[in-house]
């Protein structure tokens, strides 16, 4: 098999990781409800992501670099959600959606 298929498919499932973070996240910005997130999961995971970016810098290897570092910030973004109270986590999804312009128009 050449390199491409090969590198195709760590690609492809460097995406599907990234984006399975997404919808959780999602809902998290616009519910502000953390209920049922366990965060020893999301403990574990960050420790995960950070030990996979740290071997993937370590061999230089972009497929794995860019979409470990992509999950860290997402599942860390989870993680951090689930500590902080309803009023900080009101503030931090009401700074998200104007950021990325999904603020309700008043």
């Amino acid at each position: 098999m050449t390199a491409f298929p090969i590198a195709l498919v760590g690609w492809l499932a460097a995406l599907a990781s990234t984006i399975s973070f997404a919808p959780q996240a999602w809902r998290i910005i616009r519910t502000r409800d953390v209920e049922g997130i366990a965060p020893l999961t999301y403990m574990l995971t960050v420790a995960a992501f950070a030990l996979w970016l740290t071997y993937g810098i370590l061999r230089s290897d972009w497929a794995l670099v860019v979409p470990n570092a992509l999950c860290l910030i997402m599942a860390a973004f989870i993680l951090m959600m689930t500590m902080f109270s309803r009023r900080k986590r009101e503030r931090v999804a009401e700074v998200i959606e104007s950021t990325a312009g999904l603020d309700q128009p008043s």
